[in-house]
């Protein structure tokens, strides 16, 4: 194995459960829950709910219907609940919406072992 792959994939494995951890977190109207293959998010409704996910800020902006629209890393997105939308590098499905809250999953394209 070549040294320079070998350093990469040391530094890889070393800093991948530092950025998982790292966006683990709740913060006012949200609740973030991480893993290799991304994060769901679950916004509170009726508040000003934003969250910072794999590095891009998220924020809920409104909700009709079965059309849910995020801002994802200054873009703004409108996603069907139970579908999901490519957005900023990352996958967006909205898994869930009630009166109390968003459900959204953000996917990294990681799959664990």
């Amino acid at each position: 194995m070549p040294v320079r792959r070998l350093i990469t994939l040391s530094a890889f494995a070393i800093l991948l459960p530092l950025a998982v951890s790292a966006c683990t977190m709740t913060g006012p109207g949200t609740t973030s829950e991480c893993s290799v293959s991304g994060c769901t998010v679950t916004f509170d409704r009726g508040v000003s709910a934003k969250a910072s996910v794999l590095g891009i800020d998220v924020e809920l902006l409104a909700v009709n219907g079965d059309m849910v629209t995020l801002g994802v890393g200054g873009q703004q997105v409108t996603v069907p609940v139970g579908q999901s939308q490519a957005s900023n590098g990352t996958d967006v499905r909205v898994s869930e919406v009630t009166d109390d809250k968003v459900v959204v999953v953000f996917a990294t394209g990681l799959n664990p072992n």
